[in-house]
């Protein structure tokens, strides 16, 4: 049986961020990191989009503003990223304060989505030309913490230290690992909204700040925009009950490739819940199956112009009058959102919308797409036993699926963090 220091189950940021840590310390440190599948997945393949400002995607139970910073400048000396220009800042900040809105200044990254792929190939080579292990479409099963032995799907390994950095589409496996191994967890957070579409004509402030970070009241938020190059996506998630469902992301291509005039954002609310709901999960899975119901089994899409008139959009209605762009994901299926999203969520959103409409005039274009759900999975809240998010001796659980970090930048730190936690365990110097 092959023994290693450190198994690491997930090639995200965090987990890569993970090995990295470790490696600064002790070079020959044993190091095998599990990805399920055939290539290195996470964050970093998803528009590659980095924000170094806290508390972008630090969670603040977990992190307070000195400790943020610490982990931010390790994280932003080893990724050496090109900060993006801003412009106009103030001017656009003025206009939301005066309707009780934030706009958050951030400091920005922005490879694309070829630039991320490009990014998570070099990553991988430099870890294997420091001796890590890195074994694709190899998962995880169970382990027998007390052995110290982790059963993957093709085989048995020991391990001294285990980190789980399984993103948000391993937050199923997260949770059930936790409930197996009797780690105490809460799952009572979700966050659920809408990704628009519209020309960059019709939202230009993305010329001047790349992603715009607005809060608006009752806790919704925009979150991760998407121009120039720039598309929607569905991606592909397996609820407890084996059922497929499909949530809609966004992705921009790097700034050198052609662009075809289309922003793409979501629009998100938080809803915290109390008794009698004991898993927001549960709750999460319910509202995809809705919308899958809804949809035929695909999200669901409407324009702006028959969103206010109640009314449902159509194919064939899809591209007449004002309606002056196709979507670019052309898979959905037109319908009502109003249909299958709860109200509260919605009646949240749209008065968003609304205020974003006042302080970037033209978003709220007839011809603009909403797209339903974008669902964001990282409400697992782990009890952790130290500083270093170790859950139980010896087990670390990192990253968005852990509940730890809300993107790159703070998956990558939550990797650092647990990497200290066991360096300092082992006695490495």
């Amino acid at each position: 049986m092959e023994h290693f220091d450190c198994l690491i189950a997930g090639s995200g940021p965090a987990g890569l961020g993970a090995a990295f840590g470790i490696l600064e310390t002790r070079p020959q440190a044993r190091i095998l990191i599990l990805e399920q599948n055939k290539t290195s997945s996470g964050g970093l393949r998803n528009d590659c989009k980095m924000n170094f400002t806290y508390p972008i995607g630090f969670p603040v139970e977990f992190w307070d503003r000195q400790s943020a910073a610490q982990y931010l400048e390790r994280t932003e000396n080893f990724l050496k990223p090109d900060i993006m220009p801003q412009k106009h800042i103030a001017t656009y900040q003025k206009r939301a304060s005066r309707i009780g809105v934030e706009l958050l200044s951030i400091r920005q990254s922005h490879l694309g989505t070829d630039g991320g792929l490009a990014l998570i190939k070099e990553l991988v080579a430099r870890l294997e030309k420091a001796g890590v292990t890195i074994a694709l479409e190899e998962e995880l099963l169970s382990i027998d913490k007390q052995e110290k032995i982790a059963h993957t799907s093709r085989r048995d390994i020991q391990w001294n230290q285990l980190i789980l950095a399984p993103g948000r589409h391993g937050f199923d496996f997260l949770r059930k690992f936790m409930s197996a191994n009797s780690i105490p967890f809460t799952d009572n957070s979700i966050d659920v909204g809408i990704r628009v579409e519209t020309r960059i004509d019709n939202y230009p402030i993305v010329r001047d700040y790349y992603d715009p970070k607005f809060l608006f009241p009752e806790r919704t938020r925009t979150f991760c925009t998407n121009s120039g190059a720039a598309h929607v996506v569905q991606e592909r998630y397996t609820a407890a009950n084996g059922q497929i469902w499909y949530s809609v992301n966004g992705h921009a291509f790097s700034a050198g490739n052609k662009t075809n005039g289309l922003v793409n954002f979501a629009v998100l609310k938080s809803v915290d819940f109390t008794q009698p709901i004991a898993s927001g999960q549960d709750y999460a899975e319910y509202l995809a199956s809705l919308a899958m119901l809804t949809g035929g089994g695909h999200p669901i899409m409407q324009r702006i112009g028959d969103f206010r008139l109640g009314k449902r959009t159509t194919r064939d209605g899809l591209n007449d009058d004002l309606y002056d762009f196709a979507p670019s994901l052309p898979s959905c299926t037109p319908g009502d959102i109003s249909l299958a999203m709860p109200a509260k969520f919605l009646r949240s959103i749209w008065k968003a919308l609304k205020q974003l409409d006042t302080i970037v005039p033209g978003v709220l274009h007839p011809g603009t797409i909403l797209y339903y759900p974008e669902i964001k999975l990282y409400a697992n809240k782990p009890q952790f036993i130290d500083n270093n998010f170790m859950a139980d001796t010896d087990i670390y659980l990192i990253g968005d699926g852990a509940g730890t970090s809300r993107g790159i930048t703070g998956a990558w730190a939550s990797g650092l963090r647990a990497a200290d936690g066991i360096i300092r365990r082992q006695g490495w110097k």
